[in-house]
């Protein structure tokens, strides 16, 4: 017996050849929001690939625009079967198409949920790129003369103004590295020299921040130098000035940002996939009511639809004879083609 039977006059099939094509073509928009998801996405990321250590994050993007002409294309077919099904003329040359056109929405839906799965687990590559990325671009920062660096300091400026962070873990970071090119520094001041050959690799190393990492919010003007000595300012704890510089890491902030991207273009990618099943569904019952119709010059005559001609245990079991058939198939081939080599 079929698999949810359902009887369809005329007035049924044209609701549903209607309805389906209406799904169809918002499948057609929501195809043109993944393309265009994948295009804002690509651009955030390469906005600041400065800071990213590698462009393997960019797999994500590349698949979302691949998919989203896919559906397009894909969805503008369907809606033209749907909309030609009602002519017997037209129906007849597309019933052909029918049975390779539902397998290639298989192939889609399968690839949807590939790539639902890479948005969560490229999450972790895009941490671990981001870590390093900050680390070198934060080591890097001094060199707006180095070819191929000279907007490093820009494009991590811009990063902590925008995301209101500061260093990769937080703002102790710009502690450990020299943050400050030595064509700025007067090598002829003691307390310079002094602090320069202190280090055991010759960095001018201090307690200070960038610009970038002021809190415009503070009550008080930005204190960037001397974060950690109290004495340098007046009426100041470093321990309790929580406004004075972001606290917060870039590595968590743009993390987070990219995240929420990517967690919404799964969420959204789920969607089309059920939108996908919804319509192979419609189209599933949109051929059978076609094909079993008792006589098909008559339109006004009844006919059964189903979304599988057997049950479920029966369609499983023929699914895996077929296998079966064609292992058996290929064990026989490769037996016959071993004599013929020997001799």
């Amino acid at each position: 017996m079929p698999f949810l039977l359902v009887k369809f006059d005329l007035q049924k099939r044209v609701k549903l050849a209607q309805g389906l094509w209406m799904l169809y073509w918002f499948s057609v928009i929501v195809g043109i929001v993944l393309f265009s998801l994948g295009i804002f996405f690509k651009i955030e990321l390469r906005k600041r690939s400065e800071v990213m250590d590698n462009s393997e994050s960019h797999t994500v993007p590349n698949l979302l625009m691949l998919l989203g002409l896919a559906a397009c294309g894909l969805n503008a077919l369907g809606g033209k079967m749907c909309h030609d099904s009602l002519d017997p003329l037209k129906f007849s040359k597309l019933k052909p198409m029918l049975k390779p056109f539902l397998l290639v929405s298989v192939g889609f839906n399968v690839l949807l949920l590939l790539l639902v799965l890479l948005c969560f687990l490229m999450q972790f590559s895009v941490y671990l790129t981001l870590a390093e990325g900050l680390k070198n671009s934060i080591r890097f920062y001094k060199d707006t003369d180095t070819p191929g660096r000279c907007f490093m300091k820009r494009t991590l400026d811009m990063t902590q103004i925008e995301f209101r962070c500061c260093g990769n873990n937080n703002f102790k970071d710009w502690f450990e590295v020299q943050w400050i090119s030595n064509r700025y520094l007067d090598m002829s001041n003691d307390m310079v020299k002094d602090r320069v050959l202190s280090n055991v690799e010759g960095k001018y190393l201090m307690d200070s921040v960038p610009f970038s990492c002021c809190n415009p919010g503070s009550p008080r003007p930005c204190i960037q130098h001397h974060l950690t000595n109290n004495s340098a300012h007046y009426d100041y704890d470093h321990r309790s000035e929580e406004l004075n510089i972001w606290t917060r890491g870039c590595r968590e902030a743009v993390f987070s940002y990219y995240s929420g991207i990517m967690t919404g273009i799964g969420g959204l990618i789920v969607f089309t996939f059920v939108l996908e099943v919804v319509d192979m569904a419609g189209l599933k019952y949109l051929s059978t009511t076609l094909e079993t119709m008792a006589d098909p010059e008559n339109p006004e005559c009844e006919s059964e639809g189903w979304l599988l001609e057997k049950g479920v245990k029966e369609t499983f079991a023929d699914m895996m004879a077929k296998i079966k058939t064609l292992g058996r198939a290929n064990t026989v081939e490769e037996a016959e083609e071993a004599p013929a080599a020997s001799s």
